[in-house]
């Protein structure tokens, strides 16, 4: 898929198979703007990958039978890998799961791409659009 022409759904995946219900989301995002799809999977440098194997073949597997890309990238700081590649493919939209902890990936995301749509999808499937506190404001 060529990601320098027009916008793109990014859909930010662990290694886990539960993972599977981003990827469709961000799938229904893409078709319904007719944009393509790009799943991002970021891991803390490890020496011993044999134990991801299993789990990131299947996600692979997933995206590749949704016309996706799934890219696999090792590095300490989750955020800003992610930021860099929604901005290298020119996210329109970002999937991700329910952040387990505040101030954590999602929020650091938010502060590096504030204009980016972030939608989280929730383990039953639902979307959650994500705001922080700052940005909301209350009128008289």
């Amino acid at each position: 898929m060529k990601s320098n022409k027009k916008s793109s759904v990014l859909v930010c995946v662990t290694g886990q198979y539960e993972c599977d219900r981003l990827i469709h989301k961000g799938y229904e995002l893409a078709q319904k703007d007719g944009i393509e799809l790009h799943v991002l999977c970021v891991h803390t440098p490890i020496s011993n990958t044999a134990f991801l194997s299993e789990e990131i073949e299947y996600l692979y597997q997933k995206s590749k039978n949704l016309g996706a890309d799934m890219t696999i990238a090792f590095n300490k700081d989750a955020p800003t890998t992610a930021a860099d590649f929604a901005k290298k493919i020119k996210a329109k939209d970002i999937v991700t799961g329910i952040p387990s902890s505040r101030d954590g990936f999602v929020d650091i995301l938010h502060d590096l791409l504030p204009k980016s749509n972030i939608t989280m999808v929730t383990k039953e499937g639902d979307l959650l659009t994500h705001c922080l506190m700052s940005d909301i404001k209350v009128t008289a």
